[in-house]
């Protein structure tokens, strides 16, 4: 058998190396060495055995890479197709009540971002992909256990309209109360944290929160006052699934209010892993555009 070693990507056998993890740490455990695991591309953090891993060779994680970059590639064409429609749909509304608003003399001002993220990797993938999504978004690496004590500083400092808290969670091994926050080694940490987001701005509309990760007390964080969370089926989540969801808030105009299904459409994971409340959109359209 290889020697697994930090920093590898691995799979456990036990489950068929569904999943692709990086080897954060090795550590001994009751007598027996155990690894401790991070999904490479989804939200899931996790303890296995080390003599339960497999050690994975470039091709299977080339592709496997693969696979997830077209994952995303699917959901940015099927946004900026349904961008280009939302579009048209603003035309003809013009037109129906007189103003009669030629494309391109209009502006799009979509709602802007706070992301605290405890995975550095992962928060770098979704800065970029909102930048691709020409989403304003202000994104900093914090870890889980650390989110409810600074987000209230990062949320006076930058005025956003929506929220994103997440970063790794999973069900621990042997627990079986999926009611009890003591059963997750984050949801904790999300529900404090969301709970502070609320004392500075209490309303669902005039900010919206995205809260969870892999695995995640979905009911907990909603009651805590997230508008969004993972995972009600405790499913592992696609780990762009945060970005889809906002980009559907930021680009939908504040005159309309969103049904869940509109909003987990724009996911990878889907209804099984991300679900939440009817919320407000936060695009507010401009005019006219300015030739500067």
């Amino acid at each position: 058998m290889q020697k697994i070693n930090k920093g590898d990507v691995v799979g456990r056998k036990s489950y068929g190396c569904d999943v692709h993890f990086y080897v954060q740490e090795i550590f001994e455990e009751q007598g027996k060495e155990t690894a401790r695991l991070k999904g490479v591309d989804i939200r899931l953090c996790a303890d296995a055995l080390v003599e339960d891993l497999e050690l994975l060779n470039q091709q299977q994680i080339n592709d496997r890479h693969l696979r997830f970059m077209r994952e995303n590639a699917t959901c940015m064409r099927r946004i900026f197709h349904r961008r280009k429609q939302d579009e048209e749909r603003f035309l003809t509304r013009s037109k129906k009540k007189g103003a009669a608003i030629a494309r391109g003399e209009f502006f799009n001002v979509p709602g802007k971002v706070l992301h605290l993220d405890g995975d550095p990797g992962y928060l770098n993938k979704c800065l970029e992909n909102y930048e691709q999504l020409n989403i304003e978004a202000y994104g900093f690496a914090i870890p889980e256990e650390e989110q409810p004590r600074v987000v209230q500083e990062y949320l006076r400092k930058y005025q956003v309209d929506v929220v994103v808290l997440t970063g790794h969670d999973a069900l621990i091994k042997n627990k079986k109360d999926f009611k009890s926050l003591d059963s997750y080694h984050h949801s904790r940490h999300f529900v404090e944290a969301v709970r502070k987001v609320r004392q500075i701005e209490p309303s669902l509309d005039d900010l919206v929160i995205f809260a969870g990760a892999c695995q995640s007390h979905y009911e907990a964080i909603l009651a805590a006052g997230a508008n969004f969370a993972s995972s009600p089926q405790r499913i592992l989540i696609h780990a762009f699934d945060p970005v889809f969801v906002v980009e559907k808030i930021a680009y939908s105009n504040i005159h309309e209010v969103l049904s869940i299904n509109d909003i987990i459409d724009n996911t990878i994971t889907g209804m099984d892993g991300i679900g939440g409340i009817e919320t407000r959109g936060r695009l507010r359209v401009g005019y006219p555009k300015s030739p500067y």
